[in-house]
């Protein structure tokens, strides 16, 4: 149930206002002046506020530029109820942040229709937020995701550079010493070693081609979320949401 607050400071005119939103299935709060709808504002956080412009003391125009400086009340729809239709007095309210107006006297389907119109645009206003905030985290999310990705890459792959250094080290010498083998030695070991490194080579070249398939975001989520990730793998960059 949605709650209202009304601020009006003639007695009759809140009484009515007060039995119309009641009856027409809203939670309402009553306040007879601008600083008590304040405080009530502050304290119940209503869905939306109704508030009279022409009130001794603090009037509409006050109680609204009060509400709209406090972060906890600021987006709290607000709808000023007044019996002066003056087009600098409408701006006036509009520059302040109102978001409708309702002339007194006014039909009971003309109030309902107004708040109710003034509520769902909330609503949906709301629910776009949510929508947006929500693919802005999960952006955040990937984009932090795509950072350890690469660094997990990098990392892979310097190893790898590293291990392949050591065959062709192993592959130089035997050509070097094939090279300067004296006539009638044998050069079986040598050719051996160069088969051998060069096995290793090629199964090393394939192990770079295997990563680039295996680290997809996909799976290195999933890596990480069974702690299947080692190294500098364990303690990956802080997440900042």
């Amino acid at each position: 149930m949605k709650t209202i607050l009304v601020i009006e400071d003639e007695q009759a005119v809140l009484t009515n206002i007060l039995e119309i939103l009641e009856g027409g299935g809203f939670k309402v709060i009553g306040a007879e002046n601008g600083l008590a709808g304040i405080a009530q504002a502050q304290k119940y956080l209503p869905d939306l506020i109704l508030c009279d412009v022409m009130m001794p003391g603090l009037d509409g125009h006050g109680v609204l530029s009060q509400l709209r400086e406090s972060p906890v009340t600021a987006t709290i729809p607000f709808i000023f109820l007044t019996a002066k239709a003056d087009h600098a007095d409408l701006r006036q309210g509009m520059n302040l942040g109102a978001d409708d107006y309702i002339t007194k006297p006014f039909r009971r389907k003309d109030l309902l229709e107004a708040i109710n119109t003034r509520l769902n645009k909330q609503a949906a206003v709301m629910q776009q937020y949510a929508t947006e905030r929500q693919r802005a985290e999960g952006l955040q999310a990937k984009m932090y995701e795509l950072e350890e990705l690469s660094q997990t890459k990098d990392g892979l792959l310097k190893k790898l550079v590293e291990d392949l250094r050591n065959p062709l080290s192993k592959i130089n010498l035997a050509i070097h010493m094939l090279k300067n083998t004296p006539p009638g030695t044998s050069t079986e070991r040598y050719l051996e070693i160069l088969q051998e490194e060069f096995e290793r080579e090629i199964h090393l070249i394939n192990q770079v081609s295997e990563l680039q398939d295996l680290l997809t975001a996909d799976n290195f989520t999933l890596l990480r979320k069974f702690n299947l990730l080692g190294g500098n793998l364990e303690n990956p960059p802080n997440k900042r949401y």
